[in-house]
């Protein structure tokens, strides 16, 4: 075991990345920022988030402080958008329960909004020194591979089992290097597919690679076929602003900012209640978006609309221009949708 944590450490120290902006740093808010983008997204994109991200929210006060619509607008394009929103509460929470300071302990952390136990651990590792194990989906992989762990990751019994295996591998110093050498591992050598084994420091100790199995280890998750659902918006506009609603804060978008859902009755109701004629419909070709628990299948219809007088905003609905909903907080398809409007016939 404390071979495996020594050539680890090594590794980072000659290897890993050394130069990432949230590196080099024991300010935890950023610790925590660049763990939260991180999840489900590869450091190469989030690495302009973060920086546009600070500079409009530099520290917990400020994120605290902020509108949750600032927020969601800083976030749009990077996705999973619970993360923001966890953000914008656990902030919250920290100044009015912590007066504005992370608690000093892995598990005072892991109760905060939206951090779990692996998040809570990095910040703990990383802007305390404190010797705690990570297991974020990198480094199950890591250790599935080279300990030649059985069973689905995602199940109680084989989360368990590797939780185990993570604290009992833990070294005794220089833990900062282990635990970015663990990222770092699993992001660079040790990855999904096409595993770079022979530039691995556990070249000699992996089990998947002595037994070639790196690419039945770690077990993949069962797979059944997605549900597929459907639904209609509207894209009512006047040529030069978009009529938008704010989602509910819970559920698919969640706060963001989305075209209404209807049929084309409904379309001549929304017409009617903005105090627009509906001058034209025609369907625009739509798409499919990717959940990760089902696919949604969208179709369009392009509302052309004449004020009648003078358009008034009601509770949650907007109208933006082009210009602004360039920079609105709205879903990834819903501005791929927006785009396509705006270039044009299809």
């Amino acid at each position: 075991m404390s071979v495996f944590a020594e050539l680890l450490s090594d590794w980072q120290a000659q290897h890993g990345r050394h130069d990432l902006p949230w590196q080099n740093t024991r300010d935890p808010y950023r610790i925590w920022l660049s763990e939260t983008m991180l999840q489900q997204t590869q450091v190469a994109t989030v690495i302009q988030y973060y920086l546009r991200f600070l500079e409009q929210f530099p520290n917990i006060d400020a994120l605290a402080e902020a509108p949750l619509d600032a927020v969601l607008e800083r976030w749009a394009g990077l996705g999973y958008y619970a993360r923001a929103r966890n953000l914008h509460r656990c902030a919250q929470v920290i100044v009015a329960e912590h007066e504005g300071s992370f608690p000093m302990g892995a598990q005072a952390i892991a109760q905060l909004p939206g951090i779990g136990r692996s998040t809570a651990a990095a910040i703990a590792v990383f802007a305390f020194g404190q010797r705690e194990a990570i297991l974020d989906g990198n480094v199950r992989r890591v250790l599935a591979r080279c300990f030649g762990i059985e069973g689905f990751p995602g199940t109680t019994k084989t989360q368990k089992e590797l939780w185990q295996l993570a604290e009992t591998l833990l070294p005794a110093k220089r833990i900062e290097a282990y635990t970015q050498g663990l990222m770092d591992l699993g992001s660079q050598l040790c990855t999904r597919s096409k595993p770079f084994c022979a530039a691995c420091p556990m070249h000699e100790l992996c089990v998947a690679r002595q037994q070639g199995r790196q690419a039945e280890l770690p077990v993949a998750k069962p797979r059944k076929p997605l549900p597929e659902r459907e639904t209609t918006v509207l894209i009512l506009t006047d040529g030069q602003r978009v009529l938008l609603e704010r989602r509910p804060p819970a559920g698919i978008w969640g706060g963001l900012l989305a075209l209404p859902e209807g049929s084309v009755a409904e379309a001549r109701e929304f017409a009617r209640r903005y105090d627009c004629r509906l001058l034209s419909m025609r369907a625009m070709t739509g798409l499919r978006h990717t959940f990760t628990h089902f696919r949604l299948n969208i179709q369009v219809l392009l509302c052309s609309v004449e004020p009648k007088g003078h358009l008034v905003a009601e509770a949650g609905w907007q109208w933006l221009g082009h210009d602004e909903i360039r920079t609105a907080a709205l879903p990834t398809p819903i501005r791929k949708l927006l785009a396509k409007m705006a270039a044009g016939p299809g």
